[in-house]
Order: C-alpha cells, then structure tokens, then sequence
C-alpha cells in the first residue's frame, strides 16, 4: 500500500505523472514527486491540473503509485484512464492524489497554494464525468452552436434534453471548481474522450438560444453562469503572475460578496465554503484565523469569519449543526432600496439607493450594481452600518429581527477596505440590532417570521422560560420598532411598538417604566405620521402615568410634557385643552428616551 513522505517544506506540492500505456484498458501506473511550484518562476509551468468532483466513496479502484496500491474512487479513475496517452507521459496534479488527504495539517497547507496551483498550470482539464445521457450528442451540439453562431443545435427536444442533463452534473455545482476555473489560463472540458474549448462552451451557453435550457429549472441559470463568467475569463488572464503578498489570490471580488454569492454550493464540508473562496478574494489581507484549518470547528470558524467581514465589537453566536450567524450590534440606517433592475443573462443586478443623510454618505440617489447573490436585493431592504464596520450590509425586515442579505457591500467609488469613509459620529449608532444571517434559501413572508420559530426549526436549542422568553420578545420588537422609526417605516414601527406595549402590560403591568416608555414611543411615532389625535391621547396617557409612578416634577415627566408641547406647536393648532405647567414650557422639546424598555420591572429611580 502506498504511503506518503512529508513534503520538505513551504512553497512545494506534489505532481502526479501518468505514464503512458498503448493499451486503453491496462491498470493506470504513475509516480509521485516532490515540486517545487514557488521556486521555479511566475510563468506557466508545465503540468495540467484537473477540476472534477470525487464522486462516490463506495467501489474504491487501486491505481500503482511509485509501484505501490493507492485506492481511488471511480470517478478520478475513469478522469486518469481518458486523459493517458498512449505514447506521452503526462504531469498532472490532482488533489485527492497529491495531498496526503489523512494528514489535516499538510491539506490545511496546501489547500493554501490551490489557487496558485491552477493559475500556473498550462492547462485546467475540467472533467465532466463519464459518457451517459446522449453527453457525446450534448457536446456536439454545443461546439456546433459555438461555431455557427445560429439556433439549429436546440430545434430538437432531445438535444435540449442532452444539454440540459450535461449542465445538471455535480460538478457546476461544486464549489471549489469556482476557483479552479477562475484561475485557469486555458480551460479544455472533457466528458469521456469527447472534449471542447472553455470558450467555445462558454460562448455557445451564452447565446439566446439557450435560455431555453432555464424554462424549467430557473435556479440552474445562476449556477451555470457564474462559472461561464469565469470559465470565459481565462483567455484573459496574465501568463505571468506575480504575487502582491505572501498570500496568493486571484482578487475576484471582496470575500463578503464572493460568499454571498456563491454560499449555496456544494461542499463535502462546511469549512469548504470558506476555504474555497479564500484564494478569489480582493480583500488586501485575510485574518490568519480564517486561513485553512479542518481541525477548527466549523461555528468557530463561522464566528471568526463574521468578526473579520464587520467588526470585533459585534456578538456572535453560531452553532455547530447549521450554517446560520446570530449578530447581535449597535448600529445605523444609512438609507433604503428605493427601485432594482436584475439581469439574468450579465448575473448583475441594479439598484437604487436612496439615502436617509441627502449626499453627505451614500448620496441621496444613487445607483449600485451588484453581482446578484443567492438572495436577491429587493425594493424596500435596508442598508445599515453596524459600529465599527467599514462597510455597509443590506438587511430584510422580519417580524422581531432582520435578515442579512448582503453581509458587506462597497458602495461604488469606494476602494475595498477604506475604514474611514464611514467615520459617523457615535451618536448616529443609537439603535440596536438583531441580526440573522442565514445560508439557505429565505421562504415565505419574512414579516411575518419571528425569530423564536426560526431559530427553533433551524438550532436545536432549548427555548427560554416561558416570562424570560416573553420579555426577550417585547425587547426585540421595542428595538426593531425604534430602527423601523430610524428608516422613516412608520406605520411598520407603530405595528411593532403596539405589540411590544401590549406584551409589557400584560407582563408588566401599565405602570411599569418599560410600558410607559413603550407608550411614549408610540406617541411620538403617531406625531411623526401627522396622526395628532392618537399622538395627543398617547401623550396625555403618559403624563398622567408618571405622574403618579415618577412625580410631576421627575424630568421624564418634563420631557413628556415637553413633548407634547412641541407636538401642538407642529400642527400649529388650538391651544391645548390641558395646559402643562407653565414652569415646563421652556423645557427642550421631543427628546427620546435613552433606555429602552428593559428585562427587568425597573423601579422609578432606575429610569
């Protein structure tokens, strides 16, 4: 049985050399050696790397390596039988081969080099699989499509058929071949002997004609042309490539929107959603946290990376059985998605902010284009600022949280990485978020999702107590409410402050410091949406509760006659029925509670 040596150190890889055989069908042979890939210059060297999806763990089949067994699975061996010669040696790498897969520490390394890997093979060889499903008739269809530019090839439904089931194989829907493709300089795709052009496919599933493939299976499209994209790209890529750190990337996009986009993949694990993209990111420097490591559970892993797309600051909580990310952060609202335009055929999508500050952040109307990602922007999502973040994210609102749409976006004109270009006064970072970011597909009316059914389908968590549990709910719907206010969303604020003020009265009771706050926050929303006669009878009803429990000369009770002083002179109406006490008209109008509404019953002298 083959065993592997230690590699000698940083900056080597191994390489498989297949040797030739004239027989097709004759047991596969090859030697394994030590190479030293960062030694030997930035052009391309001479070895091709194979993209293709390991298949099937059952029915292992033994090739010779350095004249000893190494079991492999079918699919790679069928791959190594289709690419020998019959004459020429070839030199090779492939992963399952030439990374000692038991060692976890020498994989988290050379995981490290995969990109610079297939940057600097001749050739990436993407392999399909074997022949089945009419594959050969597919292939052809598609070279002819490439070469006459015309819509003959799909006339007929048993080419559509072959097609379709060619672009449905495991491997478009892998996540590693993302970057092994995006970093490939000449991509040749092979299913069985048959074979094309990465251009000449790319072009041809590009045409018109094809969208045809889609009519029944939309979510195929997306999939499909995010590696055409990059497919596509190859014939452009520099032949010599030079490293800008120590660390090698493609610099595709900042990894925030490379996971957005591509986070519903496939992977044989979690940590592989990651460390797949790590080598495409443009971000000038990755955390060493999030450089690989399989031995890291993967809700540390998920915690570290959340901490490195915002800030330290925030609270994260992840667990180890679901890929979903509870942030927990003070934070602002920049402004909202006012109008979107998507483009299946370019995976773009345009939208239109409008900013809560006028020109001074995002301009008071300005157009973004957007990779589209697994969850597409929708009219009506929020862009916040969390403290400490550099970047916005674009939010979703539930009934008592927000979904994460787009974890980190660079606003247009904005360099990646350029912290201060959002230096906003603490002050603006007054409102507190709850925050879920979730990697499977949102289903359903989201304002209608509480947090306390999500996460109880999705973590197996033992719930609150039943008064805990109720109270955490009211400080949930209290903050959405004031953030709902913050964006200008009203009506959608006053819905939540109503159910937040009932709970606490039925928990609490009236006189309670958080009920009365809940109370006082609604008044001020009434007044906010011009509805002066429930903002008056709000008002009125919370001077007269902290009368009684704070006193008329507590200075929330000042305030709140303060306020509703500055609402009568808003409507620039009759002079009120109650006068306040002459003594509190010079009091500041309208000032906002800086507590709110808390777990506990406070008592007066905690408010």
């Amino acid at each position: 049985m083959f065993r592997y040596s230690p590699l000698p150190g940083p900056g080597s890889i191994r390489l498989l050399r297949l040797i030739a055989h004239p027989e097709e069908n004759s047991c596969i042979e090859c030697q394994l050696f030590v190479y030293p890939l960062q030694t030997l210059g930035d052009g391309a060297h001479l070895y091709e790397a194979l993209s293709y999806v390991w298949g099937d763990q059952k029915n292992l089949q033994s090739i010779s390596v350095n004249q000893h067994d190494l079991p492999i699975r079918r699919n790679l061996h069928a791959a190594l039988l289709c690419l020998r010669d019959r004459i020429l040696d070839r030199f090779i790498w492939v992963d399952a081969i030439c990374i000692n897969q038991e060692d976890k520490l020498e994989k988290g390394r050379q995981v490290q080099y995969t990109a610079e890997i297939y940057s600097r093979a001749s050739r990436v060889i993407v392999w399909l699989g074997s022949v089945e499903n009419d594959s050969d008739h597919a292939i052809e269809a598609i070279r002819l499509a490439a070469e006459e530019m015309s819509t003959k090839s799909l006339v007929e439904e048993p080419t559509k058929q072959a097609v379709l089931s060619l672009v449905r194989r495991s491997w478009f829907r892998r996540i590693w071949v993302l970057q092994e493709v995006g970093a490939a300089r000449n991509v040749l795709l092979k299913c069985g002997r048959k074979e094309i052009g990465g251009y000449a496919f790319c072009a041809a599933l590009n045409l018109r004609l094809f969208d045809r493939l889609y009519d029944d299976s939309p979510n195929l499209r997306s999939l499909i042309r995010s590696v055409i994209y990059l497919i596509r790209g190859a014939v452009f890529r520099p032949k010599v490539l030079m490293k800008s750190s120590s660390t090698f990337s493609l610099r595709i996009r900042p990894l925030g929107e490379l996971i957005e986009m591509y986070h519903t993949r496939e992977a044989s694990r979690r940590h592989d959603k990651i460390f797949a993209l790590l080598g495409m990111s443009s971000d000038d420097s990755i955390a060493a946290e999030l450089l690989p490591d399989y031995e890291l559970p993967w809700e540390k892993l998920l915690e570290r990376l959340v901490r490195f797309l915002l800030c330290e600051q925030i609270s994260v909580k992840t667990w180890a059985s679901t890929e979903i990310a509870v942030i927990n952060s003070q934070g602002c609202i920049l402004g909202r998605v006012s109008s979107e335009d998507s483009s299946d055929r370019n995976d773009i999508q345009q939208v239109y902010i409008t900013s809560k500050y006028g020109s001074e952040y995002l301009g008071s109307q300005k157009s973004w284009t957007l990779q589209a990602s697994a969850k597409p922007v929708q009219v009506g999502d929020l862009i916040c600022l969390l403290r400490g973040a550099t970047k916005p994210m674009i939010i979703r609102l539930c009934r008592d949280y927000f979904a994460v749409i787009m974890i980190s976006v660079t606003p247009p004109g904005i360099e990646s990485g350029n912290i201060g270009y959002f230096e906003l006064p603490i002050a603006y970072f007054r409102s507190e978020f709850l925050l879920v970011w979730d990697w499977e597909e949102l289903q359903g009316n989201l304002e209608a999702q509480n947090y306390e059914t999500m996460v109880g389908k999705r973590v197996a968590e033992r719930p609150n107590a039943r008064i805990r549990g109720h109270l955490d709910k009211m400080i949930r719907l209290w903050n959405v409410g004031l953030v709902l206010e913050d964006a200008g969303e009203y009506k959608k604020s006053e819905d939540r402050l109503h159910e937040a003020l009932e709970g606490y009265e039925r928990a609490c009771g009236k006189e309670n410091l958080s009920t009365i706050n809940c109370m006082e926050r609604l008044a001020v929303v009434c007044w906010k949406m011009k509805q002066w006669a429930e903002a008056e009878t709000w008002f009125k009803e919370v001077i007269e509760t902290r009368e009684n429990v704070q006193g008329i000369n507590h200075q929330d009770t000042k305030n709140s006659i303060a306020n509703l002083t500055s609402m009568y002179r808003d409507q620039d109406s009759k002079v009120p029925r109650v006068r306040p006490p002459a003594d509190t008209l010079n009091i500041p109008g309208m000032t906002r509670s800086k507590s709110p509404p808390t777990a506990k019953s406070p008592t007066p002298e905690q408010n």
